[in-house]
């Protein structure tokens, strides 16, 4: 198999790969940051682009190297002075660069992320470090017509101790005009002495509205109301494409209504889901209704403990449910003990190969012994 044939280790399926996202939503304030340091001239050569899963950190990452290759590094004064500072990252969709960056033909970049297995039949669990020894390669090539070069690293995280270790020489003594930027989705779990060489760029969770505008740029119609969509994804848009492409708003929906016959339980509910779970080709679905469970007990927990309930509703009627369940911190503990066991049981359960029904069932009946008391 060759590499092209691979999937990209960088997209997320049902979503456009970042380098193909013209806009961005809901990151004003980090892209307004990188362009301040750009007018000033203090352009840092190291970027950490942080921030939860899925809020558009690679997309910003391809935003700022569009930018960076088809704007010149040294504005020509013209007959009436030069030309005022950029004022967006914009770049527009025929430009030449846009073009090349899309087909990844530009000689100006460079994208560094988990490259095939020694047999090349399948992708790599991590970045290597002779994906690294490539970039080194790169920075030695002479910049196109004396311009600058940047580079994406996606992610960081990804990086084997030996890759980190070859990026950071890098990182200490970086090619003029190089820019690199450092995706990462936990930057605590980097080297120290990555993170002290970079500035940093933490991007937010997104609102209900940027929410809608950034799924309806990927051509993603959800159903309902998009600020349960936001809030049952925590922000997030790529767990947003996750959930609407696996039906987790309707999942979500039906281990709310299963919860609400607590702590009698409906057992024909409970069977239902089981029996879903079991089904032959199942596996996405199932990891995301124990995905889906560990959010409902972590906003009973927290509900419990703070008295607090969540800012919105990710499903009607859960509201009123966080209420009953979890009205005082001791039940929130309970709640936050519950959770504990029943994602140790589940890890234990899908490492072991345990049948899925029984998997679902036995989370199912704990939840139901929490809720009795």
């Amino acid at each position: 198999m060759t590499e092209s044939a691979l999937p990209e280790p960088d997209r997320v399926e049902g979503a456009p790969h970042p380098r193909e996202t013209a806009r961005l939503f809901g990151q004003a304030a980090a892209e307004a940051a990188f362009l301040e340091a750009f007018r000033s001239e203090r352009l840092h050569h190291a970027w950490l682009i942080t921030g939860p899963r899925g809020v558009g950190k690679a997309t910003l990452a391809w935003r700022i190297a569009r930018f960076l290759l088809a704007t010149p590094a040294t504005q020509e004064v013209g007959l009436f002075g030069a030309p005022p500072p950029p004022a967006t990252l914009d770049i527009a969709v025929d430009h030449p660069v846009a073009r090349r960056l899309l087909a990844l033909s530009d000689p100006g970049l460079f994208l560094l992320r988990r490259g095939p297995t020694e047999k090349g039949d399948r992708l790599a669990t991590e970045i290597r470090v002779q994906e690294v020894r490539k970039l080194g390669n790169f920075f030695a090539l002479t910049a196109a017509d004396g311009g600058r070069r940047v580079v994406i690293v996606d992610a960081a995280d990804e990086l084997n101790t030996q890759a980190a270790n070859a990026l950071l020489k890098m990182l200490e003594e970086p090619p003029a005009r190089a820019v690199m930027l450092l995706v990462s989705h936990q930057p605590s779990g980097l080297l120290p002495t990555i993170r002290s060489r970079c500035r940093m760029l933490r991007l937010n969770p997104l609102g209900p509205e940027d929410m809608a505008q950034a799924l309806a740029q990927g051509g993603i119609a959800p159903e309902g109301d998009p600020s349960a969509l936001a809030e049952l994804s925590g922000g997030s848009v790529g767990a947003a494409v996750r959930l609407v492409t696996l039906g987790g708003q309707g999942m979500y929906r039906d281990l709310l209504r299963l919860m609400e016959s607590l702590p009698r339980l409906d057992r024909a509910a409970a069977l239902k889901l089981a029996e879903a779970a079991a089904q032959r080709g199942a596996e996405e679905r199932r990891d995301l209704l124990f995905s889906l469970t560990d959010l409902m007990l972590a906003r009973l927990a927290r509900r419990g403990a703070t008295g607090q309930s969540p800012s919105a509703e990710a499903a009607p009627g859960e509201a009123a449910l966080l209420r009953r369940l979890a009205s005082d911190p001791q039940k929130g503990r309970a709640w936050a003990d519950c959770a504990e066991a029943v994602g140790a049981r589940a890890r234990h359960g899908r490492a072991v190969n345990l049948d899925p029904a029984s998997l679902v069932l036995d989370t199912v009946f704990r939840i139901q012994r929490t809720a009795g008391g």
